[in-house]
């Protein structure tokens, strides 16, 4: 990983088995890696269940903050693709974040942006979200 890309902020991806051997503790039973991403200590898994936004804190990064985003609860993806320069890949995810996805007074959302290096090829990555957030989508309003 460049040192350009650590300061603008770029997700860089990792293995799925190097990350299920440092970050396995924090999966679910039968929960599975699909991929991940690291940017400097902070780390971003996409699991066959959620994804899981690892934000290691302070001097020793031994603090942590992991929250996650259930994949049923995603409803819209979208991308904006690196272009020429020093542009970078985003993917911006709304998600739901009401305990109950369907309530009379609306349902509480919330939306995160990931930021990736050009060279990464977002289209494979937006594809698998988009199908979930289109099933999601359907559920929602049968």
């Amino acid at each position: 990983m460049g040192f350009m890309s650590k300061l603008a902020g770029n997700l860089n991806e990792i293995s799925s088995e190097s990350l299920t051997q440092e970050y396995g503790a924090y999966l679910m039973e039968g929960e599975n890696i699909w991929t991940g991403f690291k940017l400097v200590r902070d780390v971003v898994l996409i699991t066959d269940k959620r994804i899981i936004d690892i934000d290691k804190q302070g001097a020793t990064g031994k603090k942590m903050r992991v929250d996650s985003i259930n994949l049923n609860s995603i409803f819209h993806v979208s991308v904006e693709t690196a272009g020429f320069g020093a542009d970078d890949s985003e993917l911006n995810l709304q998600y739901i974040v009401s305990p109950y996805f369907k309530v009379s007074s609306g349902a509480s959302i919330a939306e995160k942006k990931f930021e990736f290096p050009k060279k990464y090829n977002i289209q494979s990555l937006y594809q698998y979200l988009e199908e979930i957030a289109y099933r999601n989508h359907e559920n929602l309003n049968k």
